[in-house]
């Protein structure tokens, strides 16, 4: 990748080798800093390379929402390179961008196509492409796009003398805090990085143990895929310029803040500070892109990048720290999970590597809960409310043409990154998302008006920052499913939380709109007389046909949310109206001649087939149709299909897959596909790998690994569902059920001890776990006795909101 560089200085040291000498194990684990081993710390005992495949596989990832940065590390010469969501480019600065939509009208092609699948039962995707998407451009993303790298923060140390030792480099994830320490020359070297959410910045504080011991230059460099200036003054470095592609406006600043010695700012648009005993930078971004369609174009981001960064600035670094702890443990420290994990002395690239191969269970459960907590970390810093939602790699890129654009895949991979946000108490940080998918609505309008001649808004397989609601250019990027997929994310946001404001201004609405483009859209079945989606597709496989089992199965859960929600919101003509079509929708369940779930309509599935995709088994996850508690026969299908397609598959397809197993109660099967993940596609920074890089992947994982503890989708609250029988004994606090409950859980060699559900709501509560068929008792906040129903495996009991209960299997 060609790169601008705008310090001058910085252009000799970009190749420079480090010298680190791996410390002595006795203080591999932090014992020269004094601290105790931390249950959620990365860490590395050497630099990440300085190449683009250091940045993926090595360094390490912090994150406010709206900015992320990644550390490698370096001694002599480090490298913060950073991201805000908002630079892209494509979208409306480029003059023929059409939002995905046709350049002229296209009379008759959607019922051209219509007509051959009756007529042939299937058609090849191409056809439905040619028809009814869009030729590529040159090159690929010259309309549409691609997330951007906004730069990086450069800093050499030509003073630092002799070889590093005591090298150490972690992410403590509990504090979202990363750091870097060693001894160079007697003195022994600290940074620490940060990035603020309430104060909207990213924080360096460099320290040294020697009074005068830190002197560096700081400078920024961009790609050269933009126009760009530098300036030095007043400590403060800006760098603003724009995008070539659209003319984005953007710039960034730091403010370089040294205690004790002398700060020089240079004419190439860096700053030195010189024998300072700290040293405290903040650093800022900021373009002019607005969330507003059609320009989204918003005022130039001088003035309020300017008094934010200023703003910080004043702060110093104790106040800036300790608003960022607060503010995160307020989050992170909602869950905990204890395995019986127990992090050796072992870097992290070490404890990966090991992970499953020895006999060293303490060590694997340890890795299991770092992951764990990992995807949490990870939301927490690419999603928060007010910024765009997380998109394919999270906050971070590298480059200027990421894979997929780093764009918002809407055919699973968006959906993905927020299934923990909800039963890992993470709810808020779904809001990015709602607003996401309320923002389509309006260009989504155009489309199916355009392509469809439908009421109601629709979009497709992959969009941007920038209302790309049509097909664009490849047979996989017709899923016209996609916000009817969202909806229902949207509607589970309020079976989590029983939020009525947010029921009827948010999720309602889309709801109900993405519905009225389904009703023109269906048509009638000749065959059968049932309601069908027409041109479908299993996504990335198979033909387009009539009434693929994954848009049948999506249509029936938007269609009984929306019946419920029509009545909670008091729109009872509406949900007359869902139920009518609930009665004619065909609902995509069918068993096959080899027993499988069938992935179409018709009857030709493969049994070699092993594509990353199990989209027929949607209803089993995230949806709620199939389940060996209600449909036993349709969950043997479905697992079938599973074994069929077999546990291997990308980094994010092992996720869904923990998830499917979790839902068909196969703890065993859960584990062993989490084992999958861990060993063949995670990285050593513990991102999760297609490869490449690929966030959904950390997401996924958190999300199926909390369904082994925990589910609450068919309405009764699930204890220990799927609990592998490496996970014998442990403890997780902090879940979130549906109907606004909270469960801590206690378990010993594999038996459910203690439940503790702090009820959100008054009304029954419904709780199943095997331990109760032995009996149960119920205690009150006092200790006293409830009263409860027990049938088999099921309590039952009326709850008070806010009021906490303790659930006890009897012995």
């Amino acid at each position: 990748m060609r790169r601008r560089l705008l310090a001058g200085p910085i252009v000799l040291l970009l190749g420079a080798a480090i010298a680190v000498a791996t410390p002595p194990a006795t203080t591999a684990a932090g014992a020269e800093s004094g601290g105790a081993v931390r249950p959620y710390t990365l860490w590395y005992d050497e630099p990440a390379p300085d190449t683009n495949a250091g940045w993926e596989a090595r360094s390490l990832p912090i994150g406010n929402g709206a900015m992320g940065a990644t550390v490698f590390g370096g001694v002599r010469a480090e490298r913060l390179q950073f991201n805000d969501k908002t630079l892209w480019t494509g979208g409306p600065g480029v003059p023929d961008y059409t939002y995905g939509n046709w350049d002229a009208p296209r009379p008759g092609a959607l019922e051209a196509v219509r007509q051959r699948i009756w007529q042939e039962g299937g058609i090849s995707p191409n056809d439905v492409l040619a028809a009814l998407g869009l030729k590529s451009d040159t090159p690929r993303h010259r309309r549409f796009g691609a997330y951007q790298s906004f730069g990086d923060l450069r800093l050499t140390f030509p003073g630092l003398s002799g070889e590093a030792t005591g090298y150490r480099r972690e992410l403590d994830l509990a504090r979202g805090v990363a750091a870097v320490s060693f001894t160079a020359g007697g003195v022994r070297h600290a940074r620490e990085y940060f990035a603020s959410a309430p104060a909207g910045v990213i924080v360096a504080r460099l320290t040294a143990d020697r009074p005068g011991g830190v002197s560096f230059t700081a400078g920024i460099a961009v790609p050269a895929n933009r126009s760009a200036t530098a300036s030095a003054g007043g400590g403060r470095v800006t760098v603003k310029g724009a995008l070539t592609s659209n003319g984005m406006a953007y710039e960034a600043q730091v403010r370089v803040i040294g205690q004790g010695g002398r700060r020089t700012d240079n004419a190439d648009g860096t700053v030195t500070v010189t024998g300072a005993d700290s040293a405290l930078l903040v650093l800022g971004t900021g373009t002019d892109y607005a969330a507003d369609y059609p320009a989204y174009k918003g005022a130039d981001p001088h003035a309020a990048l300017t008094a934010r960064v200023d703003a910080a600035a004043a702060l110093g670094h104790a106040r800036l720290r300790a608003g960022h702890l607060a503010d995160h443990a307020a989050l992170f420290d909602r869950v905990r999970l204890d395995l019986g994990g127990e992090l050796p002395a072992i870097p992290t690239d070490d404890l990966l590597a090991h992970y499953g191969r020895t006999a060293a269970p303490a060590a694997d459960r340890a890795l299991e809960q770092l992951f764990y907590q990992y995807g949490r970390y990870l939301l927490i810093a690419s999603s928060r409310p007010g910024s765009l939602p997380a998109n394919l790699q999270g906050v971070w890129n590298v480059l200027e043409a990421p894979p997929w654009q780093a764009d918002y895949h809407l055919n699973i991979n968006l959906q993905m990154n927020y299934w923990p946000a909800e039963m890992t108490n993470l709810a808020e940080l779904a809001q990015p998302l709602h607003a996401y998918v309320d923002g389509l609505r309006e260009p989504g309008r155009v489309t199916a008006r355009q392509m469809y001649g439908a009421r109601g808004w629709v979009a497709h397989h992959a969009s941007n920052i920038f209302g790309h609601t049509g097909a664009w250019d490849h047979p996989a990027y017709f899923f016209p499913e996609s916000g009817a997929w969202l909806s229902l994310q949207l509607y589970d946001h309020y079976r989590f939380t029983l939020d009525e404001r947010y029921l009827k201004r948010t999720a309602y609405p889309v709801m109900k709109e993405t519905a009225e483009f389904w009703l023109d859209f269906l048509r009638t079945d000749p065959r059968d007389g049932r309601l069908v989606a027409i041109p479908s597709r299993s996504p990335e496989i198979g033909p387009s046909t009539a009434g693929a089992a994954m848009s049948q199965q999506i249509l029936w859960h938007l269609f009984t949310d929306l019946r419920e929600a029509a009545g909670l919101v008091g729109d009872g003509a509406y949900a007359t109206r869902a139920a009518e079509v609930l009665a004619q929708l065909d609902p995509g369940l069918r068993v096959g001649k080899w027993g499988q779930l069938q992935e179409w309509k018709e009857d030709i599935d493969d049994p070699a087939e092993t594509h990353r995709h199990v989209s027929h088994l949607f209803s089993v996850h995230p949806g709620r149709q199939i389940s060996p508690r209600t449909t036993p026969e349709l969950a043997r299908a479905a697992k079938v299909s599973l074994e069929a397609r077999t546990d291997e598959g990308t980094g994010w397809s092992k996720a869904w897959k923990i998830n499917f197993w979790a839902r068909l109660l196969d703890g065993d099967r859960a584990h062993k596909l989490l084992r999958d993940q861990l060993q063949t596609s995670t990285l050593a920074n513990l991102w999760d790998t297609h490869p490449p890089f690929q966030i959904d992947g950390n997401f996924g994982a958190t999300s199926g690994m909390t369904e082994m503890l925990l589910q609450s989708h068919l309405g009764t609250i699930d204890l220990l569902p799927a609990l592998p029988g490496t996970w014998a004994d442990g403890r997780v606090t902090g879940l979130r059920a549906r109907g606004a409950h909270t469960l801590d859980l206690t378990w010993a060699s594999g038996r459910l001890s203690e439940a503790v559900l702090i009820s959100g709501a008054d009304g029954e509560v419904r709780l199943r776990n095997d331990a109760f068929r032995g009996g149960v008792r119920v205690a009150g906040p006092r200790g006293g006795q409830v009263a409860h129903d027990r049938d088999g495996d099921i309590v039952t009991f009326q709850a008070e909101p806010g009021v906490t209960y303790r659930i006890t299997a009897m012995m």
